[in-house]
Order: structure tokens, then sequence, then C-alpha cells
């Protein structure tokens, strides 16, 4: 665990206050970590069963102390359990309806302990207001890129006072955004961003709730860079006229231990850079389809792979695979294929000597994590940020490749799969194959400069402290 504990020194006293979901509480962990290296003093704020989990990824100079919240009883929502990883989409909507009830809660420890700073995050749009009367300022942290904000929730959006999008506005950018590579979304793509304007339990809608955040906040912070994102975070800025701090893409710390050594000796067999990692996390399911195709591409491509499925928890993972897996695949790929199901120490794998690509979902802290290990990636997004994520990575940075997909409903086949792959791992010599691993490798010594990424939070530190009023 990173542990060098910085010689500066801050007064300053925030509180984390994540959604209920790891997706969200990991950024603000690793946030907590870097500013409790600077000194900061961090209260966290978290439902009772996350708190061992918080604990073991927090670093050992933390000063953060958490504070369990008390979850209100909901119709439908299972005793016990308090972030969604544990929870069918339907229950994870109604945990947005246990927050709201969490007001007088959150108002009450808030007036103990008396914070410079509350951060929070999209489900909290109440948050501003409540923290406002108590004379405390609101950060809005977005643990997603500018870009995501930029496309689908700045008040441009919406065509006109009170109206939601269609699906073909949906696939445009906003007014006024940003000349760059993104010029529209796919259809596919476009639908599913429209779940952000479906409401649920007579709630706000996700839009609703992040565009009123936003507005409300005295600042908003969000986990990327100039370098990667400047025309997104400039074109926030004018939508939202307030100060966009900036914490940096976010490089997440090495592993302390080492690769389980039934993996390191599977991995061992393989030359240097030959191996395909696949992994979408650990909430992503593919359907059969998906399973079969990206299965029979990562054959075709002739190199080794090793594959991690992951499906929801009430299904049976043996009879699933039988069904998803084309027939005869596992005794055809058997020495030079491996399909795991469950948990796998994702940044030991990535870091081993012979894994060379990296085919994922493209969640930004994997995408980081695929480039500070010089791994090619691959990108097949499954939901919301993620098609933004590729784009950026694909579109912008050029430091990876995104599998082609059917416009209408986006499937792909099996050549899909091959052909991404050997973009970046076989014709090397070849555009744009070149180009992508040279920007990779540019990028890559960007993220491990810790020069660099230690500025990120020093200048975030300075900049909350003069908000805040806190002289040195």
């Amino acid at each position: 665990m990173e542990s060098e504990k910085s010689t500066t020194c801050s007064d300053l006293h925030v509180v984390m206050f994540p959604f209920f979901a790891f997706g969200h509480i990991s950024p603000f962990v690793q946030l907590s970590n870097k500013l409790s290296s600077h000194g900061v003093k961090i209260s966290f704020f978290s439902a009772p069963s996350n708190v061992n989990r918080i604990m073991s990824m927090l670093n050992d100079a933390s000063t953060t102390q958490i504070i369990p919240l008390t979850i209100p009883h909901v119709e439908g929502l299972p005793p016990g359990v308090e972030s969604t990883a544990d929870l069918n989409p339907t229950q994870a909507e109604l945990l947005k309806v246990a927050l709201d009830l969490m007001q007088p809660q959150i108002k009450t420890l808030l007036s103990k302990l008396k914070p410079h700073f509350v951060l929070f995050d999209f489900a909290q749009e109440w948050l501003p207001k409540l923290a406002t009367e108590l004379g405390i300022k609101t950060v809005f942290y977005s643990v997603f890129i500018a870009l995501s904000t930029a496309f689908i929730t700045v008040p441009s959006r919406l065509p006109e006072p009170g109206r939601y999008p269609t699906l073909e506005e949906m696939k445009k950018p906003p007014p006024g955004f940003p000349q760059t590579s993104i010029t529209s979304v796919r259809t596919f793509e476009a639908r599913d961003f429209l779940y952000m304007f479906k409401r649920f339990h007579g709630k706000p809608c996700v839009y609703d709730r992040v565009l009123s955040g936003l507005q409300g906040c005295s600042v908003i912070l969000a986990k990327t860079c100039n370098e990667m994102e400047a025309p997104y975070i400039n074109y926030v800025k004018s939508q939202f006229k307030k100060p966009v701090l900036l914490v940096g893409p976010g490089v997440p710390v090495p592993p302390s231990d080492q690769l389980e050594a039934k993996w390191a000796k599977w991995f061992d067999k393989f030359e240097a850079n030959s191996v395909i990692y696949c992994s979408f996390g650990s909430e992503t399911f593919l359907t059969d389809e998906q399973i079969k195709e990206l299965a029979l591409g990562l054959e075709l491509t002739g190199l080794p792979f090793f594959l991690v499925l992951n499906f929801p928890s009430n299904v049976d993972v043996s009879t699933e695979l039988k069904r998803a897996l084309p027939e005869g695949f596992l005794e055809r790929v058997e020495g030079k294929g491996k399909i795991h199901t469950g948990w796998v120490q994702q940044q030991q794998i990535l870091a081993h000597k012979s894994v060379g690509c990296y085919l994922c979902h493209a969640g930004f802290s994997s995408v980081i994590e695929a480039i500070v290990n010089d791994c090619q990636l691959v990108m097949l997004p499954q939901k919301g940020d993620q098609f933004l994520n590729s784009k950026l990575v694909h579109g912008d940075l050029k430091a990876g490749v995104e599998v082609n997909r059917k416009d209408d409903d986006g499937s792909f086949e099996k050549e899909d799969i091959k052909s991404a792959v050997e973009t970046v791992m076989v014709k090397i010599n070849q555009e744009p194959g070149q180009s992508i691993r040279a920007n990779q490798k540019k990028w890559k010594e960007f993220l491990l400069n810790k020069d660099i990424q230690n500025n990120f939070i020093k200048h975030l530190v300075k900049e909350m402290e003069a908000i805040a009023g806190i002289g040195h």
C-alpha cells in the first residue's frame, strides 16, 4: 500500500459521502488516501456492511475515520444488504430511496463534525441545500471522465425546458459541445444513455439528480486532467459557471502481494507480451451470444488468453458456461486458453510479463491499469460511461482500439474480436497499430511520473484551502 507521508500538513477537514456502489466508493477511498497523505482529515460516510471493505482499501498511514450510517427500512430492500453489488437493478433503485430518507441523520452528523467540505455523489442532490444551511461547502465529485458529464449531464442536453431528449437527439452531442473526434454516438449507445432520464418510485431520474447536484454544489471535482480532457473540462466550466477542480486520472497503487503461484505458473509458460487478459469487471455480465462470439474471436487470434466471465449471483455458473461456450471450445483451447469465473488478482495479472493485451469493458480504472502495465487496450464497452471512456481512448487519445459493432443493437462477431486484437498485437508495424502503441507508451510515461501525479493532489489541497479560507 502507498504509505509515504507527505511533509505537508493541512487544516482541512473533508467528509466523503459516495453512493453505495463500489464503483463509486473506490474512487472516493482512493482520493481519501491521497488527501490523507497531505495531512487532510477525512470522515468517510458509508453503510455498515461496507465498512470492512473500505478499511481494507485505506492505506497504512491514513487518518480517515469511517462513520457508519443507519440505512432506513424501505419496502423491498433486503435488510443488511447495503451496496449495489448484492442487489438486482430494481433493488438498487430502492437504495436511492433509502438515501433520500437519510437527510435528518446526515444533517445531525454534519452539525457535529463541522467539516470544511462534503464531497458527495450523483444520488444526493439534496445535500448542497442541507450543507449550505450549516455553512458547509459542497463538492460534487464526479467519478466519471469529463467527457461523460459534457456529453450527457449538462443543462444544454435538454432540447427545451422540461423535455427530455429523444433517441435521435441523444445520438448527437449537446449544443456548444467542443469539436473533437466525438461527433456522435451509435444507436445502441444512445438507447443505453436514455436510462438517465427514467424515473423510478416517483423519484427524480439520474439526469435530474446529477444536474441538480452539479448546479447546487460550491465546486465540481473531476477524476481527470487537462492533458487528457481539456476541451470537455472547459465545456463543463462554461455550462456550470463555477470552479472545476481536478484530481488527476487516478493511478492505482501497485499491489503489495504477489500473483498466486498457480496462476503465475500458468502465465510463466508463455512468451513476453503474448497473452490476452480479458475481463469485464465484477458487475458486468455478457449475454450467451456475446460470450460465444468473444470466445471464438479469442480462439481465432491464435494467441494465449485468460478469460474471466462473471454471472449474476443467483445462477449456476457451470450450467451457464456450458450453455454459452461453443461446443468443443474448452477441448480445442486446452493449454492455451483459460476460462475463470469469480475474483482474480487483476493488477498482478496485468503486471505479469507475459500479458500484452487487455480486452475489457473500458471502465476508466481498468483503462489506466492497462496503460501503466504496458498492456495494449482492446475495448468492448457494455454500458453507460464505458462507451464514452472507449471513445476518449480510441478517438482522442488514440491509445487503444474499440471492437467494431453493429449500430442498432451493439452486436459483434468473432471476426470483430480477432481484427481488434490483431491491430495492436500482430500488425504492430502497420497503422493504426504502430501509432496506438506509441501513444500508449506516451500516456504510460505521463501516468507513471510521480511528480506530475503528486502535483494534482498538492494543487487540489491548495485550491480547497483557498476556497475554505484557510491561510498558511
